[in-house]
């Protein structure tokens, strides 16, 4: 499927969606937060669905706003402004809630949203070379709607060096930072993407969902504030379906289901 700003490819239960405005390093306006959007809430309604691979077409992740729609945005009353940066914190939110595990490809740049959709995804691949830069305070503006997800992955210590400098920085220090997860050559970039979702191929679908939602649970709380919520998690899963299959897979020496 093509759509204006978008590509999707699925096959073997891997959704590959692509950022599609190379012409424009792949930069974001109204139109692709909707049809992203979009796109997210139906893969995450589908059963047919395990992961979610992201994207960006050409030489560059995704450089953040577009240029015209700034432009736009800066003649825009409060209303105008709320909306428009609800629907933005919509689209991250989303991103970030999806029960699919997300990998985000990345090359080139991932600068301010752009970064953000690295930060909202779950597992990071970056390519050797790629700058990254929460760029708002340059521009006069702040990395709001993206700040929960970025403080999640790096902290707060390096969010306060990287949100008030809004220096750029290279994929070594994103995976310093725990920004992303791995850093390759570019060449490799797809193999090692492959290799990550493989793995998140082998686990329980429902054990995934189950476990995003542990960690949005638990973190940041004191282990005695959710010991109680661990216990009824766990027993809750353990009797589930797929993980009665998944206890009887390991005892019975065989592959559970749903890696068939």
């Amino acid at each position: 499927m093509k759509g204006e700003r978008l590509e999707l490819e699925i096959e073997d239960g891997v959704a590959r969606l692509w950022l599609s405005r190379p012409d424009v390093r792949n930069a974001f306006d109204n139109r692709m937060v909707k049809e992203l959007r979009a796109v997210l809430d139906d893969l995450t309604a589908s059963d047919s669905v395990r992961v979610v691979v992201l994207g960006g077409r050409g030489r560059v992740f995704s450089a953040g706003a577009d240029l015209e729609w700034m432009k736009a945005v800066a003649a825009f009353g409060r209303e105008e402004n709320v909306r428009e940066a609800r629907e933005l914190a919509d689209l991250f939110f989303a991103l970030s809630r999806s029960p699919k595990p997300v990998v985000a490809r990345v090359q080139g740049a991932a600068l301010g949203g752009g970064a953000g959709l690295v930060a909202a995804g779950d597992i990071a691949v970056a390519a050797e070379g790629t700058r990254f830069g929460f760029t708002e305070v340059r521009l006069g503006l702040i990395p709001a709607v993206i700040s929960p997800y970025v403080l999640g992955k790096i902290g707060e210590s390096a969010a306060r060096e990287l949100f008030l400098t809004g220096e750029r920085f290279g994929a070594a220090k994103a995976q310093e930072i725990g920004l992303v997860h791995a850093v390759v050559p570019e060449a490799d970039l797809d193999a090692v993407v492959d290799a990550r979702v493989h793995e998140l191929l082998q686990a329980g679908p429902q054990a995934i969902a189950a476990a995003k939602a542990l960690l949005r649970e638990v973190a940041g709380r004191r282990a005695e504030d959710v010991r109680q919520e661990t216990v009824d998690r766990i027993a809750a899963v353990r009797a589930s379906p797929e993980g009665q299959e998944g206890l009887r897979a390991f005892l019975e020496k065989r592959t559970p289901d749903w890696t068939r």
